[in-house]
């Protein structure tokens, strides 16, 4: 192991959240997950250009089955904003397909948010690349 391997950078240490606003994103993951409390959700993992490293990427879930029905309701919402971003169009009763989601580039807002304590990221609503109206 060479020298500077082993030793911390400066850069180990910058915990500054890109500043709130729209970022173009690629989605590098889309899959199912079950929450801690049992409950079937779609993670999404955007990776945002511009923002610094370590803070390059950011998730969001939508909970698909369980949680509250308002929970639920709002959570759909998002995912069919999210599709229609990327150029999808889903239609009632069509299968939710991960795999659809994936490399797919839009623009994502992004707001810091308060958890146990610590800033973090957390994406507020999505658009297709360059477009100036904001669906949400």
């Amino acid at each position: 192991m060479s020298d500077t391997a082993a030793r911390f950078d400066a850069a180990d240490f910058a915990d500054e959240l890109p500043t709130p606003g729209f970022y173009r994103s690629a989605i590098v993951t889309a899959r199912w997950r079950r929450s801690e409390r049992g409950n079937d959700m779609v993670q999404v993992v955007h990776a945002l250009e511009g923002a610094p490293p370590g803070h390059d990427h950011v998730s969001e879930y939508f909970v698909i089955a369980g949680g509250t029905d308002r929970g639920r309701a709002l959570s759909r919402r998002r995912l069919v904003q999210l599709y229609r971003a990327c150029g999808l169009e889903p239609r009632a009763g069509e299968g939710i397909e991960t795999a659809d989601l994936l490399g797919a580039r839009l623009e994502v807002r992004v707001e810091h948010e308060l958890y146990q304590g610590q800033a973090r990221l957390r994406v507020a609503g999505h658009r297709r690349p360059g477009s100036a109206a904001t669906p949400f």
